[in-house]
């Protein structure tokens, strides 16, 4: 559960809807509601409501009801329960399923020995088969009735209405029939095989629809459960759920991190694949963070826990995946349209087929026949799970390699980007500048280096800890009066000296010869300064990725502008933008107008994507179409940003990109398999070319197809590297 300024937002889960038109009826009656703002996922059974005024957990529970489901509130036990709950479903339902088989055989195998010359000899019996067809129709076939009644009392139609309608028509037909002896046909191996292999459809789509929430199940596996922690200075085991802020706990060999914390003491290295993808140890010593679930090697650890709960990092990924599967892609919205009046369209059609069929040959059985045909083939089930059971593996896949992903919306856009902005320092840089070069004028190396120290020891921007760093261990110097202007330096009074410290340009010295050469080089100069008078000029270097040049040739290769942004000059730009491999940058952008360049490049027409990893880089990655945060960024970027890339690499970009095409192309691939089954299926049901049994089996497999579609995105993997 989440809060914010516009009402907070809650998650339950939804019991008891069976197909397309369940959730979007849902859905639209929750958004009837007073307060209420719903998304309702039918693959992961969930509805996600943003509540404001006087709208609470007990109105939305009503709601629900009264459209025929239930809810239950979500929280840390609710998946627990939910995996028991649906197992003990599960498992009544194959129970069942082989009940009706066993009753269903004898009369579908009839069918087969009827078809020689004298193969009305071989019919059961009609009071047999009627002893057979009923427990089928009424006891194993009593769900579609139920969900039937509350989609009708809600004041919809779904999948259990076509079900229970076609095969009540086939079952009353063929009863009366039977009781008065008449001279016809009867159809009750048509109801009951229908029955059967719609309930098969539903257990292999459960059985399918279970392997989608895989990536989470995965990672919340991954924690472990107890703690060693540090207790009156004796070592003592507890669970993991009690531990707080501020609490020693110990990582022995071999053992996984219980909970996100700091290294005090010890050396070891981590395995973080679970978080970031890639397969190398990370070296960790004191002073080094450590997260949640990332397995120890040989050395042991002593950590103090800094993230507890629902506030480690595992938690955030387990959090933003599960409301990323929740959340609905743009293009999902034709299918929740169409699925809407889908019922009653079919409907329409089969009473249509059957006047028509009635009329024109004059044969009541076989005009009933044809219409149940067109309401079991015509299903909305596979046109429901089209899109969500592909966000669901595709997000999934995702947080395995290390990209996490805020809404389905970002990862359908992505795909179509043609225009992406990135920050140059910690996004195509390393982000840890260092002194290279010092150039002092008018007082020693050592003086001007301590005072350029005591001017930016409360900076927190790289250039700043750079120079810090560059100074040691010494003391640091007081300073008053201190002032920062954006973009520009810093500035205040050091021992009775009015100094500042900044870009050339505010000092005056843009035109310096030693300036110039070192902007050339690629190095962001400062120049320390006081009253008119330069003391000392100070060249800093942030290098550039590894994997930068090879991340901006890959985007280049999809046909993707990259443009650079950054507050130096204009020379030090073009040196790290050619070392990129980058032709287009802009230089000399203040933090404030880096989201102004980027509605600038949106003014274009084209989808605009922004790389950023700082605070200052959050208006303009919220103001891009699709917004990428790197993963050792502030915590306001990764806020701000729809795809958040926990290795700070710039090829996640890449990789965000290949798996928003994965996505949207399994997506295209199941709403094609979904409608074709409707588009060739109704037509040769309502034209007499479908019987009832061969449109169930169809309508089963068409939710089959789809779900096992959508599975084979497992196979997606980041491209250039190992990932799990």
């Amino acid at each position: 559960m989440t809060g914010g300024d516009q009402g907070r937002v809650v998650e339950f889960s939804i019991g008891g809807m069976t197909c397309a038109a369940c959730s979007t009826r849902l859905e639209k009656v929750l958004n009837r509601q007073a307060g209420m703002q719903a998304n309702v996922n039918l693959a992961a059974e969930r509805a996600r409501i943003r509540l404001s005024g006087a709208a609470d957990e007990a109105a939305v529970m009503a709601a629900v009801a009264k459209a025929g489901f239930v809810a239950e509130l979500v929280d840390g036990q609710t998946r627990e329960r939910e995996k028991a709950e649906k197992l003990r479903i599960y498992q009544r339902e194959i129970r069942r399923f082989w009940i009706a088989v066993l009753l269903t055989l004898p009369l579908v195998g009839q069918m087969l020995f009827m078809l020689g010359e004298h193969g009305h000899q071989n019919e059961l019996p009609r009071w047999l088969q009627l002893a057979l067809a009923t427990p089928v129709q009424f006891w194993i076939g009593w769900r579609f009735y139920d969900g039937a009644y509350k989609a009708l009392r809600g004041g919809g139609a779904n999948m259990d209405v076509l079900v229970a309608l076609g095969t009540s028509m086939a079952w009353g037909l063929s009863a009366v029939v039977t009781v008065f002896a008449l001279p016809q046909h009867v159809y009750f191996e048509g109801g009951a095989a229908v029955i059967t292999l719609v309930l098969l459809g539903k257990l292999l789509e459960a059985r399918a629809k279970a392997r989608t929430s895989e990536a989470i199940e995965s990672l919340i596996r991954l924690q472990p459960k107890t703690a060693r922690v540090e207790r009156d200075g004796q070592w003592v085991d507890m669970a993991v759920d009690g531990l707080m802020p501020g609490d020693v706990f110990l990582v022995r060999p071999g053992e996984s991190v219980p909970v996100d914390g700091e290294v005090v003491d010890g050396e070891s290295s981590l395995n973080e694949a679970m978080l970031t993808g890639e397969s190398m140890p990370v070296a960790k010593r004191a002073g080094d963070k450590v997260f949640a679930a990332t397995a120890n090697g040989q050395g042991a650890l002593r950590c103090m826990a800094t993230g507890v709960g629902e506030h480690t990092l595992l938690a955030g990924i387990i959090r933003l995946v599960g409301e990323a599967q929740g959340s609905k892609a743009p293009v999902q919205r034709l299918a929740d349209h169409i699925s809407g009046i889908f019922v009653p369209v079919v409907c329409a059609i089969a009473l249509l087929t059957f006047v028509g069929w009635w009329a024109v040959s004059g044969e009541f059985a076989e005009a009933l026949i044809n219409a149940v045909a067109v309401l079991v083939i015509a299903c909305p089930c596979a046109l429901g799970l089209a899109t969500p059971t592909a966000i669901m593996v595709g997000t999934g896949q995702g947080a395995r390699a290390g990209i996490l992903v805020k809404n389905a919306g970002a990862l359908e856009r992505a795909e179509k980007l043609a225009v992406l902005a990135l920050d140059k320092t910690g996004t195509l840089t390393c982000g840890q500048p260092q002194l290279t070069d010092s150039d002092p004028r008018r007082v020693t190396a050592g003086e001007s280096l301590r005072l350029a120290a005591a001017l930016e020891h409360n900076s927190e921007h790289p250039l700043a800890r750079a120079i810090v760093a560059a100074y040691g261990d010494g003391a640091i110097a007081a300073v008053s009066g201190f002032q920062a202007t954006a973009g520009m330096g810093v500035a205040g009074v050091v021992d009775g000296r009015s100094l500042r410290l900044g870009s050339p340009a505010w000092s005056g010295l843009q035109d310096d010869t030693v300036v110039r050469r070192w902007q050339q080089e690629g190095k962001t100069v400062l120049c320390l300064r006081e009253g008119e008078t330069a003391l000392a000029v100070f060249a800093v270097a942030d290098a550039l990725r590894p994997t930068s040049r090879a991340a901006v040739a890959r985007l280049r290769e999809r046909g993707i502008r990259v443009v650079m942004l950054t507050g130096d000059n204009a020379a030090t730009a073009a040196a790290i933008a050619a070392q990129a491999g980058i032709e287009e940058f802009r230089a000399g952008i203040l933090p404030g107008d880096k989201a102004a360049v980027v509605t600038e490049l949106k003014a274009g027409g084209q989808l605009v994507g922004m790389v950023g990893d700082g605070i200052n880089d959050a208006p303009a990655l919220a103001a891009a179409d699709v917004s990428f945060a790197i993963g050792a960024g502030s915590d306001a970027a990764i806020e701000a940003a729809d795809l958040t890339l926990i290795r700070s690499d710039l090829l996640g970009v890449g990789d965000a990109i290949d798996l928003s095409a994965a996505t949207l192309g399994k997506i295209r691939q199941n709403l094609f398999f979904a409608f074709i089954y409707n588009v060739l299926g109704i037509p040769l049901a309502a034209l007499g070319l479908l019987n009832p049994v061969i449109a169930g089996a169809a309508m089963a497999m068409s939710s089959v197809s789809v779900v096992s579609n959508s599975l084979m995105l497992k196979r997606w993997r980041p491209r250039g590297r190992i990932s799990r």
